[in-house]
């Protein structure tokens, strides 16, 4: 069974950086288009940014410009570097595949407050 973990979270001021990594106990990134997704309080999760197998990204308009999603299929890992950071980026952080094809790790929580 895959597991999914995520790491890389903390606290930081508004206008910090933060660089969230994602590490799948099998080898599933190679034909998967992986994906960020994060949840607020009281709030649905949603998608964050993915990235196909060949490197190609995509993000929801919220983050265009401050977020960078990364993989390397080869270590099975993927990365969500994220500058410029604002409160309302606060939520728990997840991976998983596009079409959320994996059980759901514990997430790493980002927190944006000063």
């Amino acid at each position: 069974q895959v597991q999914l973990v995520e790491s890389g979270g903390g606290l930081v001021q508004p206008g910090g950086s933060l660089k969230l990594s994602c590490a799948a106990s099998g080898n599933i990134f190679r034909i998967n288009t992986m994906a960020w997704y994060r949840q607020s309080p009281g709030k649905e999760r949603e998608l964050v940014a993915a990235v196909t197998p060949g490197g190609s990204p995509y993000y929801i308009d919220s983050v265009k410009g401050r977020f960078t999603i990364s993989r390397d299929n080869a270590k099975n890992t993927v990365h969500l570097q994220m500058n410029s950071l604002k409160p309302e980026d606060t939520a728990v952080y997840y991976c998983n595949s596009r079409n959320k094809a994996y059980n759901w790790g514990q997430g790493t929580q980002v927190t944006v407050s000063s």
